[in-house]
């Protein structure tokens, strides 16, 4: 999916991280402790130009894991992922 896309400006593609409900032991972990929104990085955009022309990149590259704000942003659908 991430491939067909193509960002303009400073845009940023994030997949969000689904922690796991269950720990390697088998321990079922509540929902409640997983209040951390964390996502990896697919796509960057190519940056914005300052006032006197610069290109400046965006501060996060594909592949990074990034923190995300719980109600900001827009969310997109592709079959199963958000």
């Amino acid at each position: 999916m991430a491939k067909r896309l193509t960002l303009l400006l400073n845009g940023v593609l994030v997949e969000k991280i689904v922690p796991p409900a269950k720990t390697h032991a088998g321990i079922l972990v509540p929902e409640t402790s997983n209040k951390l929104n964390s996502g990896k990085v697919l796509v960057v955009g190519p940056g914005l130009p300052d006032k006197s022309g610069n290109h400046v990149p965006v501060a996060v590259k594909e592949g990074d894991t990034v923190l995300l704000p719980e109600y900001e942003g827009t969310t997109v659908k592709h079959g199963e992922k958000e």
